[in-house]
């Protein structure tokens, strides 16, 4: 997984600029699955949806931890298209969030918006 690199929400060969509005911090793995994809299909049914934004979209909308922990479950189109196009619970991903859960770091706590 290792660093994390700056990562165009829009890429930048779909128009999209350097806008700080259009920059999200990305791990490298998913930073170059997702290349200049901005929509992918929803395996579920097939539709083509927009992949998840997360300066517009709420992870907790579109995302669950599976019972362990280790993967990351789509809830929605969005979500299910994102976690397919991003590989998001690719072979490393999946055994570094199993050594996190080991260590007491995964899966985050859920913030209170009291």
């Amino acid at each position: 997984m290792g660093k994390l690199e700056i990562e165009h929400l829009i890429p930048r060969v779909r128009g999209g600029s350097d806008d700080e509005s259009n920059l999200w911090l990305s791990c490298s793995l998913c930073n170059r699955y997702k290349g200049a994809q901005v929509e992918a299909a929803d395996p579920l049914t097939g539709d083509i949806m927009p992949l998840y934004n997360p300066r517009t979209n709420n992870w907790d909308e579109h995302f669950s931890w599976s019972a362990d922990g280790a993967k990351i479950v789509g809830l929605t189109p969005v979500g299910r298209a994102t976690v397919v196009a991003l590989k998001l619970n690719n072979e490393v991903a999946v055994e570094v969030r199993r050594n996190w859960i080991l260590a007491g770091w995964h899966p985050p706590e859920k913030l209170s918006s009291d």
